[in-house]
């Protein structure tokens, strides 16, 4: 990792910190009006633009330039391209300020950190829809030779940007997640709606969480199936990077690519066949539903009460302070606590006749106690042993149901399966369990919007069968019967791939079966 230079952040510091920080705030400014180097003047001018309203000598001015210059944030120059007419106006307009990188990076870094602590995340499945549609456009432009390289590259950035804006939001509110897992507020109703708040919006955050999930698996797939290589060649021909003196600006610019790529397929689809990390954000998600609900319970039954232990502890603490001596700290002890006699706690000695309940405590035989009186406060208590269970019925009937469900599966999808594209009439005839299938097929279809050729891409819930549809050019009507009725509609252009996931589809059902 590479060293922050030491004195790069000295700037936020210091009784002039505001001033310097001031200062940068303005060249920054300037910097987006394209404007690289100020006088003096310019720089007092851009300091009200900026909010600094407060009088400045030249001389305050002229130290605290000095003082950037010194770490190494401003970079000054002589303009020898004006003409001068007195002393102090060479003096005034001679010396141009402008930022240096380090200067540009200081600035940039504090608007960031500003930027994190006022942003709170978020989790937003749109984002995962937008990396869907990018990838499936990639995969379109990929596929057509005759595509614009720079329109692989601004949507290769687009991919980018969305990846990082998902990552970003995801780490910042999984931090302010787990701070409010530990946080105590005071006002127990604020607090109780800000946590029932969160658990409704992790909920509605996890619904077809799984579905979006495989869809952009499946879209990064697709795409390198077409050679990821390949489409970051064209998008840097795209790219159009300008010239660096002694060094190709291309390989290092391929390596930022290459290293985005690989943390797109640690989240969704991982080379090495792992768990993606979007799995792990919905164990996350599921785990701070679980634990919000109770909290939510401790603290509807803290509300319930009219008291608590702690609050007790609290009260007894300050009758201690307050006794006026020691016989007093005594006896407040006897009365709260009941040790002063051999059966406290309750609990009695085997053979209760050979210890007086007048005898002290520390004098009498210690007594046998149970561990669980300590855990859960109170004993054990032994009764008959409850008979087990006879589920062999259960699970055969089981195991029967999951053989009919996956026979019915692989049947539906062998009927459904096409070797290519044909039209959705060419079904013709279809039994219920088939036409169920394909109506449910067609509906995750048409749900979602066509790429740039007009094909409509969806998968089913599990990611192993994909429905490619586009609508056909004739504007012909599809009849299909089924023993229920018959279906007329649009006689779509339908192809329908299971591929590997059928047989990973019958290795589940056969472990599910297995299990009971």
């Amino acid at each position: 990792m590479r060293r922050v230079p030491p004195d790069m952040f000295r700037f936020t510091t210091g009784d002039r910190a505001d001033l310097y920080g001031a200062i940068l705030h303005a060249f920054g400014a300037a910097n987006e009006r394209l404007e690289t180097a100020l006088g003096l003047d310019e720089v007092r001018g851009r300091l009200r633009t900026v909010g600094w309203l407060n009088a400045i000598a030249d001389d305050d001015l002229h130290d605290a330039l000095k003082k950037l210059k010194s770490w190494g944030l401003l970079d000054v120059i002589q303009n020898h391209a004006e003409n001068y007419r007195t002393a102090e106006e060479y003096e005034r307009r001679n010396l141009q300020y402008s930022l240096t990188r380090r200067g540009e990076a200081a600035f940039a870094g504090v608007q960031h950190a500003l930027s994190v602590l006022a942003t709170t995340g978020a989790l937003q499945t749109a984002v995962l829809e937008a990396i869907t549609d990018r990838l499936d456009e990639l995969y379109v432009l990929t596929g057509d030779p005759a595509s614009s390289d720079r329109r692989i590259f601004s949507t290769l950035q687009e991919l980018e940007g969305h990846l990082e804006a998902l990552l970003d939001n995801t780490k910042a509110f999984n931090g302010e997640l787990q701070r409010l897992l530990r946080a105590e507020g005071a006002d127990l109703t604020v607090f109780r709606e800000v946590k029932a708040a969160t658990v409704a919006y992790l909920r509605e955050f996890l619904v077809n969480l799984d579905q979006r999930g495989h869809g952009v698996a499946a879209a990064v797939a697709r795409v390198e199936e077409r050679g990821v290589s390949v489409l970051h060649e064209r998008a840097l021909r795209g790219a159009e990077l300008p010239p660096v003196a002694g060094e190709d600006p291309g390989a290092a610019w391929l390596e930022r690519r290459r290293a985005r790529w690989a943390g797109l397929q640690a989240w969704f689809l991982p080379p090495d066949g792992g768990r993606p990390r979007v799995d792990q954000l919905h164990d996350v998600a599921r785990r701070a539903i679980v634990s919000l609900l109770q909290v939510l319970d401790r603290i509807n039954e803290s509300r319930r009460r009219s008291s608590s232990a702690v609050q007790d502890f609290r009260e007894l603490a300050r009758w201690f302070a307050a006794a006026p001596g020691d016989e007093d700290l005594h006896r407040l002890w006897t009365v709260a606590f009941g040790l002063g006699s051999a059966r406290h706690a309750h609990l009695a000695h085997p053979d209760p006749e050979l210890v007086t309940s007048s005898q002290v405590w520390a004098e009498a035989p210690p007594v046998e106690v149970s561990a669980l009186l300590r855990t859960s406060g109170r004993t054990e208590r032994f009764a008959r042993t409850g008979k087990v269970r006879d589920v062999a019925a259960i699970k055969a009937a089981r195991a029967e149901r999951a053989r009919q469900e996956r026979a019915q599966l692989q049947e539906a999808w062998r009927a459904l399966r096409t070797e290519g594209p044909l039209r959705l009439s060419d079904f013709g005839e279809l039994d219920d369990g088939a036409f169920d299938r394909l109506l449910d097929l067609l509906g995750r279809a048409l749900s979602t919007r066509p790429d740039g050729s007009g094909v409509r891409r969806a998968t089913t819930g599990d990611g192993r069968v994909e429905i490619a549809l586009s609508p056909a050019a004739d504007g012909r009507t599809a009849v299909l019967r089924t023993p229920k009725g018959v279906l007329r509609g649009p006689d779509f252009i339908v192809h329908i791939e299971t591929g590997a996931g059928a047989g990973l589809a019958a290795t589940w059902a056969g472990r599910k079966e297995v299990a009971g």
